[in-house]
């Protein structure tokens, strides 16, 4: 390939971070890990990675890798965020970063990988490059749609109740929710449906369990 002598040649360093949120004590948290290289080795950073063009199929393929490789997880939800590019973002030079956003049930972090580790989202230690930018936009991003989605379902598992999902939003969003217009919201988003035969809470007052459709 012959190459126009007036344009610069340079370096691109071009990789995927996943935003990988739970929510544990009653708190969205962000898993972390510390880096094994240069820059900013052994700093807590997002889990991210370089693209592989020979093996990934596209942006989402190796964030899925990343997820599966450097915290032992898959997440039953997962979104692109935003492409994060710049030449001072990375010490390394022009950088360009695909950021997903992967949802995870607390229940399933048993199975990830021990060097994760998981911090509130608001209070998180001091991060490299423009990580810290990049986890309050997965916030807002999730706390937006939250108002009209059911995304926090994705934090449930696969089966809940109604007070589990209407304490899983709240947790989210960071404020109480009434109980009827909760209720009603969810009837009119119509993206639950009710698991038959399937009630826990007692025997007076059995609450049905709901999973998403």
């Amino acid at each position: 390939m012959n190459h126009d002598l007036s344009e610069p040649v340079f370096a691109l360093v071009c990789t995927v971070d996943v935003v990988l949120l739970t929510l544990r004590d009653e708190r969205l948290q962000v898993a972390l890990l510390p880096r094994d290289r240069a820059p900013h080795g052994g700093t807590l950073a997002l889990p991210g990675g370089f693209i592989h063009p020979q093996t990934d199929r596209d942006t989402r393929d190796a964030a899925e890798r990343v997820l599966r490789d450097k915290a032992g997880l898959r997440s039953p939800h997962l979104e692109q965020l935003a492409t994060f590019s710049g030449p001072d973002r990375d010490p390394r030079g022009w950088s360009v970063s695909v950021v997903y956003v992967a949802l995870v049930p607390a229940t399933l972090l048993a199975q990830g990988h021990a060097p994760v580790r998981w911090h509130p989202v608001d209070a998180l230690p001091p991060l490299p490059f423009d990580h810290t930018a990049i986890v309050a936009q997965a916030v807002a991003r999730v706390r937006s749609k939250s108002l009209y989605t059911s995304l926090p379902a994705h934090f449930c598992g696969e089966h809940f109740t109604l007070p589990q999902l209407q304490a899983v939003y709240e947790a989210v969003l960071g404020e109480p929710l009434n109980k009827v217009s909760f209720r009603r919201r969810m009837e009119a988003l119509g993206l639950l449906v009710p698991v038959v035969g399937e009630r826990t809470g007692g025997a007076h007052r059995p609450a049905q369990v709901w999973r998403l459709v």
